[in-house]
C-alpha cells in the first residue's frame, strides 16, 4: 500500500482496519509513504505500527508516484504472495482467503483479481460494480481494449512482477502498462468472479479520469502497447478514438458513460 499527502486519514484507517478484519491475516503489510504526509496520516500510520508489529515502514523522502513507490515497496516484500491495496478502499472479509484459495487450486496463475463494488460515501450505497471477464483468454483479449485487472484487488506472485522490470513510472496507468508486460511475457490471470472490495468512488475521480493531460497520457500508453506489439495498428487506431473522446467530454457524460455502460 502506498500513502500521499492527498490521502485522507480516516479512510486509511478504514482500509487498513478491513485488513487486519481479514479470514486470513497477511504476514507482513508494507505501507509506502510516498513523501512528506500531513499529522493527521502519520497518526494514522503510528497507531497501527505500534498495534501491529506486521506493519512495516518505507519512506520516500520526496513524492515519487504510484508506480515508483509501489515499486520500491516490492523491495522489502518478504513472501512471494502479495495483496494489492488502495488507501482508501476497503476489502471484504473474505477477500485474501478466495485469492489464495485460487492460488492453491491452480498453481500455475501469476495474478487473482476480482470485481470491486464502488461505492459513494458509505459502502451500503454501492452504485456500480466493475466485473471482469474470468479466464486467462477473455482477459487477454479484454486487456487489448481495456484495464483487465482492478488493480486494488489484485493478488499476484512477486516473481513474475518482478520478471517483467516491476511496476515503471508511467503516469496514470501503471497497472495497465504492467498487465500489459506480464501478458505478453506468458503470466496466467484469472479474475474471481465476485466483488471482494469495495471502491470509493466519487465524482472527483471523474474529473481526475478526464481532461488533456490524461487524454495525452493514454496516448502515449496505446502507442507503447503497439511498439510492443501488444495490440496492432487497427486497435491503436480504434481505441486512441474512443478513449481520446471520453476523456474530453463533460465530466457529468463521462460519469454516466462509466457507470451505466461500460459496467
Amino acid at each position: 500500500m502506498s500513502v500521499y499527502h492527498r490521502d485522507n486519514a480516516v479512510y486509511l484507517k478504514e482500509a487498513l482496519n478491513s485488513i487486519f478484519d481479514q479470514s486470513i491475516l497477511p504476514t507482513e503489510i508494507i505501507l509506502v509513504k510516498d513523501g512528506l504526509l500531513s499529522q493527521e496520516l502519520n497518526s494514522v500510520i503510528d497507531y497501527f505500527v505500534e498495534k501491529y508489529s506486521s506493519v512495516k515502514i518505507v519512506e520516500l523522502l520526496d513524492n515519487q508516484g504510484l508506480g515508483r513507490a509501489l515499486n520500491e515497496g516490492l523491495k522489502y516484500c518478504s513472501c512471494d504472495l502479495i495483496a494489492r491495496m488502495d488507501a482508501d478502499d476497503i476489502s471484504k472479509f473474505k477477500r485474501f482467503e478466495k485469492q489464495i484459495e485460487m492460488f492453491e487450486r491452480y498453481p500455475k496463475l501469476d495474478i487473482v483479481g476480482a470485481w470491486v463494488d464502488e461505492f459513494r460515501d458509505d459502502v451500503s450505497n454501492v452504485v456500480s460494480v466493475r466485473a471482469l471477464p474470468e479466464l486467462h483468454n477473455s482477459i487477454f483479449c479484454y486487456a487489448k481494449k481495456r484495464c483487465p485487472l482492478n488493480h486494488p484487488v489484485v493478488m499476484f506472485k512477486k516473481h513474475a512482477v518482478l520478471a517483467v522490470g516491476g511496476y515503471m513510472h508511467f503516469p496514470l496507468f501503471e497497472d495497465y502498462y504492467l498487465w500489459a508486460r506480464m501478458l505478453i511475457n506468458g503470466a496466467m490471470f484469472y479474475n474471481i468472479q465476485e466483488s471482494l472490495l469495495f471502491f470509493r468512488s466519487s465524482e472527483e475521480m471523474f474529473k481526475r479520469r478526464g481532461g488533456l493531460k490524461y487524454a495525452i497520457s493514454e496516448l502515449n500508453l496505446q502507442r507503447e502497447f503497439a511498439r510492443m506489439g501488444f495490440i496492432n495498428y487497427y486497435e491503436l487506431f480504434r481505441n486512441v478514438t474512443i478513449r481520446f473522446v471520453s476523456r474530453l467530454i463533460p465530466n457529468k457524460v463521462r460519469e454516466f458513460v462509466y457507470l451505466k455502460l461500460l459496467r
